[in-house]
C-alpha cells in the first residue's frame, strides 16, 4: 500500500486520484487560514515554485478541528490563500485529520509516520500547549496541530512527518534529495 492508493476531493467537490502523482514527491499539509502558523504558506509556495516543475505538488488539506481556525467555504479559503500568500497550489476540500471522520489518507499517514521530532525547547514548549488546547488530539498518532507536514516521496512511500514548528523553508534539502 502507498499513498497512491488513495482518493481525495479537490476544494470543487472533484475527485482525486493519488495514483496521478506516481513519479513526483508530494507535500501533505493540514492548514487553517487563522493559525500562528498560517505564514507558513510563504515558505510552503517557495518550494512549491522551486520544484514544480521538477515534479513537486502540494496537498493543501484545510482542517477545522484545532480552535477552528479554518473558517469559511473552500473557496473563501482559496481566496485568501491566493489573497494574501500568492499560493499557486489549489487547496482540497476541509477534512477532518483525527476522529471518527477523518480522512482515510490521513489515518494512512500517521500509521507511516506515527510522529514527528520536535527540536528545540521554544519548539517544544509551543507545541505542548497547542497540545494541551486540542480537543480531536486523542490518540499518540494523532494529528497535534495545523500545519503538520509529511512529505511522500515518487512511490507513494510516506518519508517523513514535521510538526507545525518545523519551517518550510528547512524541508529543502529533504525535498531536493527526493528529486
Amino acid at each position: 500500500m502507498s499513498a497512491y492508493d488513495f482518493k481525495v476531493k479537490t476544494r470543487k467537490g472533484e475527485e482525486l486520484d493519488l495514483a496521478s502523482l506516481k513519479g513526483k514527491v508530494s507535500l501533505v499539509v493540514n492548514t487553517a487560514t487563522g493559525c500562528g502558523f498560517t505564514p507558513q504558506y510563504e515558505g510552503i509556495e517557495k518550494l512549491y515554485e522551486k520544484y514544480h516543475d521538477k515534479g513537486f505538488e502540494v496537498l493543501d488539506f484545510p482542517c477545522n478541528q484545532f480552535g477552528h481556525q479554518a473558517p469559511g467555504t473552500d473557496d473563501e479559503i482559496h481566496e485568501f490563500c491566493t489573497g494574501k500568500y500568492q499560493t499557486q497550489f489549489d487547496q482540497m476540500m476541509k477534512i477532518d485529520v483525527n476522529g471518527e471522520n477523518e480522512l482515510p489518507l490521513y489515518t494512512y499517514l500517521k500509521e507511516q509516520q506515527p510522529d514527528e521530532e520536535i527540536v528545540g525547547i521554544k519548539n517544544k514548549a509551543a507545541m505542548k500547549a497547542v497540545q494541551a488546547i486540542s480537543t480531536t488530539c486523542k490518540k499518540p498518532n494523532d494529528i497535534k496541530w495545523n500545519f503538520t507536514k509529511f512529505l511522500v516521496d515518487k512511490d507513494g512511500n510516506v518519508v517523513k512527518r514535521y510538526d507545525p514548528t518545523f519551517k518550510p523553508e528547512d524541508m529543502d534539502a529533504d525535498i531536493a534529495a527526493l528529486m
